[in-house]
C-alpha cells in the first residue's frame, strides 16, 4: 500500500523570522506524525540549515527546491547534490514548471539532474505538467508522457523505485484555478499506465502527487482519487494551519 505524501514548496519566500514562526506552528502539530502521511518541507537554499535544525526529532523531512547536475567545480551560483545531502536534505524538487518555463530547463537537463540527485542519495520529486494551450489542443497527455519518458530513457524504470512524480498543470500553479479531481485523476492514471508499460510493480508502488493551487478547500476531493497519493503544495504551505489541514485531508 502506498503511503501518502504531502510536500510544501515554499518557493522564493521567507525570512529567518517568518520561517521560524511557520515552523513554530508546524512542528508541534506533527511532532508525533499525522496518521499515514509523510511530510516534507522545501525551503529556499539559505534556510536549509535553519529548518534542518528546527525540525530535528520531528516527523517533518527536509527537501530542497532544485539542484545542479554537477557535483563540484566552476559552476558559480549552483548547488550540488552532495551539498544538499550535507545540509541534511532527503528530497529535491526537479523540473518544476517555473524552472522549465522561466529558466528554460529542458526534459533532458532535468533527467540529468534526476540521475545526479539519486547518485547522491536524494529522492527526486519530478514535476511534470502541461500548459493551458497544450491542454486545449489535446496534447496534454503527450506532453506529460514526454517529460516522464526523458527520465525513463536516461535512468531506467527501476530508478522510479526511489522517486516521486508530481503532476502540476501549469495553468493551475499559483492561479487559484485547480484541475478538477477527475482531470487530475485521469492524468495520474495515465502516468501510472505509462510506467506500467515498463514495469507494473514500479508503477503500482510509486507515489504520484497533485500540485496546482492545492488548498484546504479542494484537498480532500483530490486526495480521495485512486491514483493521487498526496500533494505538492505551494502557497498554502506557507500557512501552518492550512498546511496541516491539507495533511489531515490526505490522512
Amino acid at each position: 500500500m502506498r503511503r501518502a505524501l504531502v510536500v510544501g514548496n515554499w518557493k522564493m519566500n521567507g525570512t529567518r523570522d517568518s520561517i521560524q514562526a511557520l515552523l513554530r506552528g508546524l512542528v508541534p502539530a506533527v511532532s508525533h506524525g499525522i496518521n499515514g502521511v509523510d511530510i516534507v518541507v522545501c525551503p529556499p537554499f539559505p534556510y536549509l540549515a535553519l529548518v534542518a535544525e528546527t525540525i530535528k526529532g520531528c516527523e517533518i523531512v527536509l527537501g530542497a527546491q532544485n539542484v545542479s547536475c554537477e557535483e563540484k567545480g566552476a559552476f558559480t551560483g549552483e548547488i550540488s547534490p552532495g551539498m544538499l545531502v550535507d545540509c541534511r536534505a532527503r528530497y529535491v524538487i526537479l523540473g518544476h514548471s517555473e524552472r522549465r518555463q522561466q529558466m528554460a530547463e529542458t526534459d533532458e537537463l532535468i533527467a540529468r539532474k534526476f540521475v545526479a540527485a539519486q547518485q547522491a542519495g536524494l529522492i527526486p520529486i519530478l514535476c511534470v505538467g502541461e500548459t493551458l494551450a497544450q491542454r486545449d489542443n489535446g496534447s496534454a497527455q503527450a506532453t506529460v508522457a514526454a517529460q516522464v519518458s526523458a527520465v525513463l530513457t536516461l535512468a531506467g524504470v527501476t530508478a522510479l523505485e526511489r522517486a516521486v512524480i508530481a503532476y502540476e498543470p501549469v495553468w493551475a500553479i499559483g492561479t487559484g484555478k485547480s484541475a478538477t479531481a477527475q482531470q487530475a485523476q485521469q492524468m495520474h492514471a495515465g502516468i501510472r499506465e505509462l510506467i506500467a508499460g515498463h514495469d507494473a510493480e514500479v508503477a503500482g508502488a510509486i507515489q504520484l502527487l497533485y500540485g496546482g493551487s492545492v488548498s484546504s478547500a479542494n484537498a480532500a476531493e483530490l486526495f480521495e482519487q485512486a491514483d493521487i497519493d498526496g500533494g505538492l503544495v505551494g502557497g498554502a504551505s506557507l500557512d501552518a494551519s492550512a498546511f496541516i489541514e491539507i495533511c489531515n485531508s490526505v490522512s
